[in-house]
């Protein structure tokens, strides 16, 4: 009952002074909201592309001329690495570890048209050999994908994602017809079943996949890739490992000389972007401590207010047999419970922001408990660092002096 007593006087201390508390709390209102809200789009990111990665399989891995974001390379060493070209994917298709291997390159900004429509500047251009398909797990929804011969002699043939073909020909079958594109005209052979957007980002179904010999006729060759497809996933770093020592020995590398050339596979990319995810959860639990600083500042500040405002209070309960614990128990807990008000406050907006965010950008948030758990926790830790001084403070007081203040 003494518990419960202490609570509903916290609550009461809140509800006297309502604009006074929540502006004591704000701090720790807008610790715990940064928190959830990063917590749950990093989740949901997260969620979202270890899924999509391992659509395209355990076993497969990519070879290409540039790391992302270039690495820590300068332009000079960048500009002396050289490109990659048919003949390492015949050497590579040769290694015992490689099921399939095939050329790749893409570029995005085009436009496509038929005669009655026509698309903005955002469409991606897909370009490889037909093995493409399988070593990037591209799937077919319905027709085909271009064959060898078509690669061989060029034609003009293209596999279409699902918005490209319901921009094109709404409420029509796709297959057979045609659209064009940077002033060529391509037959639709084959949809690519829809794949919806990746990170938030743009859809993954606004494009058209066509052969590297067409492709190579029309931007020419930027940037040349290998897509790599293992026999299993259990022999992929001996085929990442046969693959390196082919590459190297192709380019004259010397022992103490560094790969010229970038490998990454499935669980680089994975390893990479938690990476990146853990020094955002870093940054912005380092945001957390500084509001939460701030706002143990201010329920320090309230509390002393309590205890200069309660005095005679503290007296007539000390006078009438209050133990100094029950006394101390009772404004540590108000500090508590003014810090978790806070903290419920602000998993509440975290949570509503992160729905905000999922319904107007499209983003995949995904709340996780644990960050939950741990917001209360850090609001509840912070009223009882910041609120035993002022508790002690009361308890120490002396039931005659506290008894004859005004």
């Amino acid at each position: 009952m003494a518990f419960w007593d202490t609570v509903r006087l916290a609550f009461g201390t809140f509800r006297s002074n309502p604009l006074r508390s929540f502006l004591t709390l704000l701090g720790i209102v807008i610790g715990v909201t940064t928190v959830v809200a990063m917590m749950s789009i990093i989740e949901g990111l997260k969620n979202q592309v270890n899924n999509q990665l391992s659509e395209l399989g355990t076993n497969c891995f990519q070879v290409q001329r540039l790391p992302f974001g270039q690495g820590n390379l300068s332009a000079a060493e960048l500009a002396r690495r050289p490109r990659l070209g048919y003949p390492d994917l015949e050497a590579i298709r040769l290694q015992p570890s490689i099921l399939l291997a095939a050329a790749e390159d893409s570029k995005g900004g085009q436009k496509a048209s038929t005669a009655e429509r026509e698309t903005r500047s955002n469409v991606h251009v897909w370009a490889g050999t037909p093995e493409y398909f399988e070593t990037n797990s591209v799937s077919i929804a319905t027709g085909r994908p271009f064959t060898d011969t078509e690669f061989v002699d060029g034609r003009n043939v293209a596999v279409v994602g699902a918005d490209l073909a319901d921009t094109l020909f709404p409420g029509m079958e796709p297959l057979g017809r045609q659209f064009r594109l940077q002033g060529r005209t391509f037959l639709v052979v084959g949809t690519l079943k829809r794949r919806g957007g990746i990170m938030g980002g743009g859809s993954q179904d606004n494009q058209a996949m066509i052969p590297l010999s067409t492709y190579a006729g029309i931007f020419g060759i930027r940037d040349f890739r290998v897509s790599i497809q293992a026999r299993s996933a259990e022999v992929l770093q001996r085929a990442q490992d046969e693959v390196t020592l082919l590459m190297r020995r192709r380019h004259g590398l010397k022992p103490e000389e560094t790969d010229d050339f970038f490998i990454f596979s499935n669980a680089s990319t994975t390893e990479m972007f938690n990476n990146i995810s853990a020094a955002i959860s870093a940054a912005s639990f380092g945001v957390c401590l500084l509001s939460l600083l701030v706002g143990g500042i201010g329920i320090l500040n309230i509390m002393l207010v309590a205890v200069t405002e309660r005095t005679r209070e503290i007296g007539i309960r000390k006078a009438l047999g209050a133990k100094r614990y029950r006394i101390l128990a009772q404004f540590a807990l108000e500090a508590v419970v003014l810090s978790l008000v806070g903290g419920a406050l602000g998993v509440a907006l975290g949570v509503g922001l992160s729905l905000l965010a999922r319904w107007m950008v499209k983003l995949p948030t995904e709340v996780p408990l644990w960050s939950v758990v741990v917001s209360l926790a850090m609001s509840c830790g912070v009223g009882l660092a910041f609120g035993i001084y002022p508790a002690a403070r009361a308890a120490k007081l002396d039931p005659v002096d506290a008894m004859r203040s005004e």
